[in-house]
């Protein structure tokens, strides 16, 4: 099953969504405490679903409205995407794919796993 892992770091408190397979799919920014953290998972679980996807790489790409997942590449040539909460906060961010087929499809996991994951803290 998939599960979001709270977890404490030295300035705080974050998760990870983690698919069946153990495998890392989305990770917060750093919360204060694990109660505002719980609500960023809750964020996730509310806008993954109904999010769209705005493809960044492709140059001349309209934008969406929030929620939405943004898929772009980073300085290293990687590709990555982020969750935006219908507020525009980011509530997510993925670890960097070498092909954009694989990103995609981690955009498709955390769609799939987010609203039935069980909620674990380490």
């Amino acid at each position: 099953m998939a599960r979001f892992v709270i977890r404490s770091v030295a300035t705080g408190v974050k998760f990870d969504l983690k698919a069946p397979n153990g495998q890392g799919i989305l990770t917060s920014g750093v919360y204060a405490c694990s109660a505002a953290c719980r609500k960023g998972i809750a964020s996730v679980v509310r806008n993954a679903a109904a999010a769209a996807v705005e493809d960044r790489t492709d140059g001349e790409t309209p934008r969406r409205p929030n929620p939405k997942f943004e898929l772009y590449r980073d300085r290293a040539g990687e590709y990555r995407f982020r969750l935006r909460a219908r507020n525009g906060e980011i509530v997510g961010a993925s670890d960097g794919y070498a092909a954009k087929a694989g990103c995609l499809e981690g955009i498709e996991n955390v769609k799939k796993y987010a609203p039935r994951a069980e909620i674990a803290e380490e």
